[in-house]
């Protein structure tokens, strides 16, 4: 990554505050972790959004995080489509 660009660490850091701050039962939407790296501005965030996505496959498969599909957890994180969110294990 560019040096202006957060790292997978950053990421994940980011990440799982986020997804613990919201606490058990309640979700974050994946461009709320992005935007927290990257700012509100488009141009800021959204290039972050595929890294946030491989650093949340990353933290699910290690029992971490759960990456949820209208609102059940995905069966497997390397085979989703579409909107998710992130969530606490439960």
């Amino acid at each position: 990554m560019s040096p202006d660009r957060p790292d997978d660490a950053a990421i994940a850091e980011t990440l799982l505050r986020l997804v613990e701050e919201r606490g058990p039962g309640r979700s974050v939407c994946p461009s709320e972790v992005a935007r927290a790296l990257g700012g509100p501005h488009p141009e800021g965030w959204s290039p972050l959004m595929q890294p946030v996505r491989r650093e949340a496959v990353r933290l699910m498969k290690q029992g971490r995080i759960a990456i949820l599909r209208k609102g059940r957890v995905v069966p497997d994180p390397d085979d989703f489509r579409g909107v998710y969110r992130l969530a606490l294990p439960r």
